[in-house]
């Protein structure tokens, strides 16, 4: 028994002895990846903003504050309610100042002369009773004058660079002088009235002052003579003339003022 003991017991210290030379493995390390550094945050953009296109206002219409026409006018013209139109060569000359682009305000004067007829038989506005013509049937010469003042508003359209059209509106008075001979003597007739105008026309312009005017109008006259009560007359007219006008000055600017001559 004690010989088995013996062994057991050696057996045990030979286990003993090789454990404690045994050398003790140091723990492996868990392995480590190499992880690269986090991306720093980008900055933030602020959006720029984009500026909206605002609609430029027109620039204003330029025009001039006063216009001075003058020119040559011819008339077909029933003065007497004769029956007959007279041809009846004159002028015309109007002063308009010019409230805004499109109105202005007009005063106009004209004046025609020539030779109107009128029938014998009826002689009106001269006495009756007068040999004028040698038959009944037959006319006779009238040394005629006409003038009218008139004042009213023009209308004007602006728009286009060479061409300014326009239309007027007026209203005033119209005399009427007619000169005839019967017998070796002369009868002179005047009568007046109200005169009443509408038409329009086109201007074309030359320069910033100068333009060429055109225009026809409808004149209306209602003349009473001493012999002839009030009557309306029914003319038309047609002129041709220069127009002058004012011209804007450009306002100099502050650097304009002080920017040193060459």
């Amino acid at each position: 028994m004690r010989k088995y003991l013996g062994v057991l017991v050696g057996a045990a210290a030979l286990c003993a002895m090789s454990w404690a030379q045994t050398p003790t493995q140091a723990p492996t390390p868990a392995p480590t990846t190499d992880q690269a550094p986090a991306p720093a945050p980008a900055p933030e953009t602020v959006p720029i903003p984009t500026p909206t296109r605002t609609a430029t206002p027109a620039p204003p219409v330029q025009f001039p504050r006063f216009e001075l026409f003058a020119g040559g006018s011819y008339a077909e013209a029933g003065l007497f309610n004769a029956g007959h139109w007279a041809g009846l060569p004159g002028w015309d000359a109007s002063l308009a100042l010019n409230a805004t682009s499109w109105l202005g305000f007009v005063e106009e004067g004209g004046q025609y002369f020539g030779t109107s007829k009128i029938p014998g038989a009826v002689p009106a506005p001269f006495p009756t009773g007068q040999i004028f013509c040698s038959t009944p049937s037959c006319t006779f010469n009238v040394a005629t004058r006409e003038y009218n003042i008139l004042f009213g508003a023009q209308f004007s359209r602006r728009k286009y660079e060479h061409w300014t059209p326009f239309g007027e509106l007026m209203f005033g008075h119209g005399g009427t002088r007619g000169k005839a001979v019967a017998g070796g003597e002369t009868f002179t007739e005047v009568g007046s009235g109200l005169a009443l105008l509408a038409g329009g026309g086109a201007d074309f312009k030359i320069n910033q002052r100068f333009a060429l005017r055109f225009k026809a109008d409808y004149l209306q006259t209602r003349t009473a003579f001493p012999l002839q009560p009030k009557q309306k007359q029914d003319n038309f007219r047609f002129s041709v003339g220069i127009v002058i006008r004012s011209v804007h000055k450009k306002k100099r600017t502050l650097e304009e003022e002080t920017q040193p001559e060459p």
